[in-house]
């Protein structure tokens, strides 16, 4: 699904462009476009993955659209200049460690660089997120250190064992 822009794409920016074409390729799940979109030198990151940089970064895309089966894109308010840029995307899908149905709300800050995205940093209340993904765990400890950290571990291990996996550079 593409996603939903307030300015028609003619008028828009070149990087705020790429932003759309990012969030559309997210939607269709074509992990090559969304890297593609990226600069060798990404740095990404958000409360659940935390932070990576490089090939480890679409490496964590390529893994959310594999396992994205029932994913739904949908980006809004997508504005950007010559340097900076920003969106609001929604995210709804089956988190694979609970079979439970998520709805995220995140607020995507982007930095460019020859006309690539250079830094992009997704932020979202991981604790609403844990209530969705983890049940009565994450509702009554997501909001805890103690629940964040294994929520980056758990992330982190996974990426670890998809790169592994797959053979792919990360």
């Amino acid at each position: 699904m593409a996603p939903e822009l307030s300015r028609t794409e003619n008028s828009m920016h070149a990087n705020a462009q790429r932003i759309a074409t990012f969030y559309d390729a997210f939607g269709r799940r074509d992990a090559d476009a969304m890297v593609a979109c990226y600069h060798p030198q990404v740095e990404f990151s958000d409360p659940v993955f935390g932070e990576l940089r490089g090939a480890r970064a679409g490496a964590m895309w390529r893994m959310l659209c594999a396992r994205g089966k029932d994913l739904r894109v949908v980006a809004r308010d997508v504005d950007a200049d010559d340097r900076l840029g920003r969106a609001h995307w929604d995210a709804w899908y089956t988190f694979s460690g609970t079979g439970r149905q998520v709805h995220n709300a995140i607020d995507a800050e982007f930095e460019f660089r020859d006309g690539l995205i250079l830094r992009h940093h997704d932020h979202f209340d991981l604790w609403r997120w844990s209530r969705q993904a983890l049940g009565i765990t994450g509702a009554l400890l997501g909001w805890s250190s103690l629940v964040r950290g294994k929520i980056q571990r758990q992330a982190t291990a996974s990426l670890d064992r998809y790169i592994e996996t797959e053979r792919i550079a990360g």
